[in-house]
């Protein structure tokens, strides 16, 4: 599994010949839309920061779209939704976070969670998680604070920020990081990833550096 980092909540994840995208911002966001042939998209928030979609089909190629909760499966990838609050934007909103799971992997992504305060049916599905992605930035979604205190409680293998570049305060990064007692953690590309590579790790953060 290989995971790419395009700024936002703008996540790509790729495996044999599928590509995932997370929240992709649309051509009316402020942040730069990246183009490329997805087979499945996930919007957590109704907003322009995130619903770009249409900037992922390429050729033949349209993506699968997902916006919203519920159960899905497309091409032995299971996806479940679960509804949340938000205040991105200054207005509330529903937001969905999910988990995915492929590979012998299972992901969760937070999207534009404003509260660490979960459901308790989501609390009960967001067990053993491997990878967690996570908003930081303040300003609608979890200040640096909020957003260590989850990831401790769901106790993931590891911990991917997001959101702080181009929508948040990249200063809240460096809080973040501070809170986790991960200051001195490098900032890579991207993650190549299998199941065996997660053995031993408990809530390790890794930075990915935006827009590669």
């Amino acid at each position: 599994m290989i995971i790419t980092y395009l700024g936002g909540e703008f996540i790509k994840v790729q495996f044999g010949d599928i590509t995932l995208a997370f929240n992709p911002p649309s051509k009316d966001s402020k942040l730069k839309a990246s183009r490329f042939g997805a087979d499945v998209a996930l919007v957590s928030l109704n907003h322009a920061d995130f619903n770009g979609a249409e900037n992922l089909s390429h050729g033949e190629r349209q993506p699968f779209l997902i916006s919203g909760p519920g159960e899905y499966e497309i091409k032995d990838v299971a996806v479940r939704g679960f509804s949340t609050e938000s205040t991105y934007g200054g207005e509330p909103h529903i937001n969905t976070v999910y988990t995915v799971n492929l590979e012998g992997m299972k992901l969760c992504f937070l999207g534009a969670l404003s509260s660490p305060d979960l459901p308790a049916v989501l609390k009960e599905e967001l067990d053993g998680i491997d990878i967690l992605f996570v908003p930081i930035g303040g300003e609608g979604v979890l200040v640096p604070s909020a957003a260590n205190k989850l990831a401790v409680m769901l106790e993931p293998h590891l911990v991917i920020p997001i959101h702080f570049e181009g929508l948040g305060d990249k200063a809240a990064l460096k809080q973040f990081l501070k809170e986790a007692g991960e200051e001195k953690a490098e900032v890579q590309d991207k993650l190549t990833i299998k199941k065996k590579d997660l053995e031993g790790k408990e809530g390790e953060v890794v930075v990915l550096k935006a827009g590669v």
